[in-house]
């Protein structure tokens, strides 16, 4: 039955966004927040097919945490999942992305009208400055900054060194860093085709302040999402084994999130 709930759900996923990526390309000369918001509603409506057809639902915990006023998120990455769920309960984010990804046809379209700040990974120390560079001008605009620290989507219970980007946005731009943690990929895998009926948790931990040391930063910051993954993948599995094949319920954002 996994199996074809998430044939399906691939299907109508492919399908539902080359039709919006269509309809929607005169979209791409309107001004970024139009795009932005053409964007959200696609984001969202993959969310709501992913649990119509597969059962998979999210709640969010620690939202009200995350400052308004500009913030670095350092989030955990272990699904495609994570990507959609940003626009959704951020509003309007400017993630730190590889520039190949702006490359592909639609979505790479799209996602570079959305405002987001590319990074080649080809380019060495020039990379980071430039990444910084862009960093600076989303930052005075108030968009939140996400960056996930692996640097790449990383399997459950699996850990990779955390890089530097993360150290170089905070110490330039002195914002509150705010860690997070998730637990998507229990129920959708990295790289994987089959998806799993579930209810995936994003959970935004207390902010860590400007000013601290880097060393000091990189190993606090590290702690704190590892912790809090680690407890989130276990009640996860506690809940898949109470409940098997049950669906999980959405568990909408707070409106804070929709009006942002």
């Amino acid at each position: 039955m996994s199996w074809v709930r998430s044939l399906s759900f691939n299907l109508a996923f492919f399908v539902w966004t080359a039709i919006l990526g269509v309809v929607g390309l005169p979209l791409l000369l309107a001004p970024r927040r139009v795009t932005m918001c053409f964007g959200r509603f696609w984001a969202a409506s993959v969310l709501a097919l992913l649990r119509a057809i597969v059962g998979i639902g999210y709640e969010i915990r620690g939202l009200d945490g995350v400052p308004r006023d500009g913030c670095i998120v350092a989030m955990k990455h272990q699904s495609a999942w994570d990507t959609l769920i940003l626009p959704v309960v951020l509003g309007d984010p400017a993630p730190v992305l590889k520039r190949e990804l702006l490359l592909l046809p639609i979505y790479g379209w799209f996602a570079a009208r959305a405002g987001p700040i590319p990074v080649n990974r080809k380019a060495g120390a020039g990379a980071l400055r430039r990444m910084v560079a862009r960093a600076r001008s989303v930052a005075a605009s108030k968009r939140p900054i996400v960056i996930f620290p692996e640097g790449t989507r990383v399997a459950p219970g699996e850990r990779r060194a955390y890089q530097s980007g993360v150290a170089a946005l905070y110490q330039a731009l002195v914002l509150p860093l705010v860690p997070a943690a998730v637990n998507s990929g229990l129920f959708w895998g990295r790289r994987s085709f089959l998806k799993r009926p579930g209810r995936i948790v994003l959970e935004f931990l207390e902010p860590i302040p400007p000013g601290w040391p880097r060393a000091r930063l990189m190993f606090e910051l590290e702690q704190r999402i590892e912790t809090a993954t680690d407890a989130l993948l276990q009640e996860g599995r506690r809940v898949a084994s109470r409940k098997p094949g049950v669906r999980a319920s959405v568990h909408e954002a707070p409106k804070r999130a929709q009006n942002r």
